[in-house]
């Protein structure tokens, strides 16, 4: 019985819509239904709106020849409410979007962040544990050299080069004074910083620096490029999410929205080819954003792919210290012939009394060892990019297709029903519809376009400009980031040797060859959050062994778990 109340209600509202149409769009009797919508909006005082209707001789864009509803005030009112109407819903259509961008911008800077303090943390631990004599002086540089990293990754002009090869000239004297030409005391200042401008010539360690240039560059370009990129979509949608509507698509938004409350018709709404002319018109410099954006996930999904393996990020960062430990090993090789090198081009060494401490690390702190939980799979940061990326594939034609899509889902009639064509309701619109785009809109009738919003073509060029970073295009030397150098403490295969003994308290070092495999464990069913990063060595015979090593493991372990503990709650990508 219900249910055949509420089909003759329906069928009984269709009838009246369709006599209205019929007969065109009559006075209202009254202005109460008007008044009602007016102040439910809160678009003004109540008081400035016609109890009755009335003659709309000041009217500019809702003109009628029946008397009317609205006044010029009124009309003033709803010209800004049709823009921000107009803005809410592409703020509202471009949200799950910008939602997704700004916290994978957020989660991965803070990975990173994460990733370069574990770095530092592993480089230090290899001076404390088998250099145990330079380790005070080494951190320093160790130190200064990640956060070279982390301002280049962030966005400072910078050369990674440069800053590889500061590390190198900087770490030298020490090596030379610790490893190559130990002495009861220590080089003076002035002998030191000859060693420093003298490093580049002498290669103390061997093709170790060219190899840190390459990983470095290999990984650190690419994936500040991908940050770069991703805050430059956030930037793009906070700028398309407050476009600015010229005077003409303003005038046309008020007819589409509003002028029918004029008329008493507060629940019309525009016909389907109606709307689509009018939100074509005003969004037509957002469809000229279509073919770079779809360009910009396109390089977005190709830059994430290669960013795997040897040339991701979390290999070469979590990796240099092995590089580290090669580029001593092969100063210690070197040193005779190094020793030689240096007393031609700076004399014999100059000493002082000896000052260099050792090993500073807080042993007294408690032994947190770092926590790992179990997951049913693992997903390693590669794995993550791609998921976002799979993530944001869909939103691809985003802009080309905005126009219709808020038409269709939010703004047009439904099939059938009577709509608004801005001046009456109909059953149907009758004028030609336009395509999408500027050049398009030349023969629309409804809104006039001029062409594109100075605003609107900085962002394009700005979206071409962040494509031919993800590209690698901007650096001819890391063109498409084929970087093939691996080289010794740069593959997954490494083979290690050195001077650290079980004394020196260096676990898990020694001329056994290992693999170091990175990983990064979560339960992920539709978020990605990195929870948890360990290191684990796995020799021949299949054994596992702690690489942090003795001495400085407790310290090391805290700041480890300290670190990921810290970064876990920013990581809810989505």
């Amino acid at each position: 019985m219900g249910g055949k109340s509420l089909c003759l209600g329906v069928l009984t509202v269709a009838v009246l819509l369709l006599a209205a149409a019929s007969q065109g769009a009559e006075p209202p009797p009254s202005c109460e239904a008007v008044r009602k919508v007016f102040q439910l909006r809160r678009l003004g005082p109540l008081g400035g709106v016609p109890e009755f209707p009335r003659a709309g001789v000041d009217l500019q864009v809702c003109t009628s020849k029946n008397p009317t509803c609205c006044t010029k005030k009124m009309e003033e009112r709803y010209q800004i409410a049709a823009k921000q109407d107009i803005q809410q819903v592409l703020q509202t259509s471009s949200a799950t979007l910008k939602f997704l961008i700004s916290h994978n911008a957020a989660a991965f800077q803070e990975t990173f962040e994460v990733l370069i303090r574990l770095a530092e943390n592993y480089t230090s631990t290899l001076f404390c544990n088998a250099y145990r004599s330079m380790a005070a002086e080494a951190a320093v540089h160790v130190q200064e050299f990640f956060t070279d990293v982390g301002l280049f990754l962030f966005g400072t002009d910078a050369s990674t080069e440069e800053f590889v090869n500061r590390f190198f000239d900087t770490l030298f004297p020490v090596v030379y004074n610790h490893v190559i030409n130990p002495g009861l005391t220590d080089i003076s200042l002035e002998y030191a910083e000859c060693l420093r401008a003298a490093r580049r010539d002498i290669r103390p360690f061997g093709n170790i620096p060219k190899k840190a240039i390459g990983q470095m560059g290999g990984s650190l370009l690419p994936s500040r490029a991908f940050l770069q990129a991703l805050n430059l979509g956030v930037e793009v949608i906070n700028t398309t999410d407050h476009l600015r509507f010229s005077r003409e698509c303003s005038r046309a938004l008020l007819r589409m929205q509003y002028c029918p409350h004029c008329q008493g018709l507060t629940l019309s709404k525009p016909c389907l080819g109606y709307c689509l002319n009018i939100i074509r018109g005003c969004l037509a410099d957002l469809a000229e954003v279509d073919l770079h954006w779809q360009g910009y996930i396109q390089a977005l999904e190709e830059l994430s792919g290669a960013l795997s393996g040897v040339h991701s990020i979390e290999h070469v960062l979590l990796n240099f210290h092995s590089l580290v430990h090669d580029a001593l090993v092969q100063a210690r090789i070197n040193g005779p012939e190094v020793s030689e090198q240096v007393n031609k081009i700076c004399g014999p060494p100059v000493r002082k009394p000896k000052q260099s401490p050792g090993c500073s690390f807080d042993q007294n702190k408690d032994n947190q060892v770092l926590k790992m939980f179990s997951r049913d799979s693992e997903q390693t940061l590669t794995n993550r990019r791609k998921e976002f990326v799979r993530h944001l594939r869909p939103y691809r034609a985003f802009y080309g297709g905005l126009a219709d899509q808020l038409c269709a889902s939010e703004l047009a009639a439904a099939d059938g029903l009577p709509c608004w064509n801005g001046g009456d309701l109909v059953r149907s619109y009758t004028h030609r519809v336009v395509g999408s785009g500027i050049k398009a809109q030349s023969a629309n009738p409804e809104v006039k376009v001029k062409g594109t919003d100075p605003v609107i073509s900085q962002i394009i060029d700005k979206l071409k400009h962040v494509i031919q970073l993800l590209q690698g295009k901007s650096f001819p030397k890391y063109d498409k980031w084929d970087l093939q150098q691996t080289g010794s403490g740069g593959g997954v295969d490494e083979q290690i040797s050195g001077d650290c003994d079980d004394e020196d308290g260096c676990g898990g070092s020694g001329s056994g060859e290992f693999k170091r495999v990175l990983k990064i464990t979560d339960r992920m069913p539709d978020k990605m959050n990195l929870s948890d990063v360990k290191q684990i060595h796995q020799t021949n015979d299949g054994s596992t062994l702690d690489s942090t090593g003795a001495g400085c493991t407790a310290m090391a372990d805290y700041m480890t778990f300290m670190l990921i503990s810290l970064v876990i709650p920013f990581l809810s990508l989505w």
